[in-house]
């Protein structure tokens, strides 16, 4: 992973725009993770079953040990992803999230990255002012290992002007 090249953007997050996404960019933000407390915490609030509440009865689970709910990964993702990758200002709202996969589990200690490609950016035909930002996400662990994978579609703002002409 460590040779792998990554684009940065020209703008910062609280001035970024449809318009400063690039198709085919690849970015890599980092890093998040959750202790064995945090992941039970959660889950007895959202997903209270056992490999994710009882670390006594996921050590004889099918995962051999405490994991973090689906949720908390995606959570984490989002995170990073609206900290680092999706605008600050023009960052309007998601119509949703598609084939969103829990590759493996997030165990206490992990480290995660996020690694963001866009995918398309494509203004409005019918709100010039606004377009669809689309991204492939990858969380990784410490070893580069995916976690996550999601495609995450995000209605953005573009640039004052830009939908001149």
């Amino acid at each position: 992973m460590s040779d792998e090249q990554f684009d940065t953007f020209s703008t910062p997050i609280d001035d970024r725009y449809l318009d400063d996404y690039t198709p085919g960019a690849r970015y890599r933000f980092g890093e998040e993770s959750v202790d064995g407390e945090e992941i039970m915490e959660f889950a007895r609030r959202y997903d209270p079953q056992s490999i994710h509440t009882d670390p006594e009865a996921a050590a004889t689970g099918p995962f051999g040990g405490l994991i973090a709910s689906g949720w908390q990964t995606a959570a984490l993702m989002m995170r990073l992803f609206a900290d680092n990758y999706l605008t600050a200002n023009a960052s309007l709202a998601s119509p949703g999230i598609d084939e969103l996969r829990w590759v493996r589990p997030l165990r206490p200690g992990d480290r995660l990255t996020l690694i963001c490609e866009t995918v398309e950016v494509r203004p409005s035909r019918s709100k010039p002012d606004r377009g669809v930002l689309t991204t492939k996400a990858t969380l990784l662990n410490q070893d580069g290992d995916p976690v996550l994978t999601a495609t995450a579609l995000n209605m953005v703002g573009r640039r004052p002007g830009a939908d001149a002409g």
